[in-house]
């Protein structure tokens, strides 16, 4: 069984996939949009359609990881509630490196730096709102 996140920027997903791509070096694999749904309609009946070219499904690579990104219904108020995304860095300036990129025009929630646990972590939400912790762990931890 393969647990994969799937991430709903509610009409940035485009701008958020391009962002991760130059960014972090995310690879972008199969990027569907809505006006490819057969007759051009939603899944099911009673969902509404978003704009044609909004993203209805995309899947890409993060550091080997795969995560599936959506407009999904496009209203433009995405909420990346109740949890993280969570890099682990090769080392403390591959980390800093990423927790800069995130956090530039994002919100930093915990300051980058040693903490009793890592010698190089730091909490942040990126431009889009999702939230991302970086994290080095100490000798001997995985």
């Amino acid at each position: 069984m393969t647990v994969v996140p799937y991430l709903f920027f509610e009409g940035n997903c485009e701008k958020a996939l391009e962002f991760y791509r130059t960014a972090l070096g995310a690879e972008i694999g199969m990027v569907m949009r809505y006006d490819a749904a057969p007759q051009g309609g939603p899944a099911q009946p009673d969902c509404p359609m978003p704009p044609p070219d909004k993203i209805m499904h995309a899947e890409f690579k993060l550091r080997g990881t795969t995560i599936f990104a959506s407009d999904g219904g496009a209203n433009g108020k995405p909420e990346f509630k109740g949890f993280s995304l969570n890099i682990l860095a090769d080392d403390p300036s591959d980390a800093k490196r990423l927790f800069d990129v995130l956090a530039n025009g994002g919100t930093i929630m915990m300051p980058f730096g040693p903490t009793f646990f890592s010698p190089a972590f730091g909490m942040t939400s990126d431009k889009f709102g999702m939230n991302w912790m970086i994290y080095v762990p100490m000798p001997g931890q995985g």
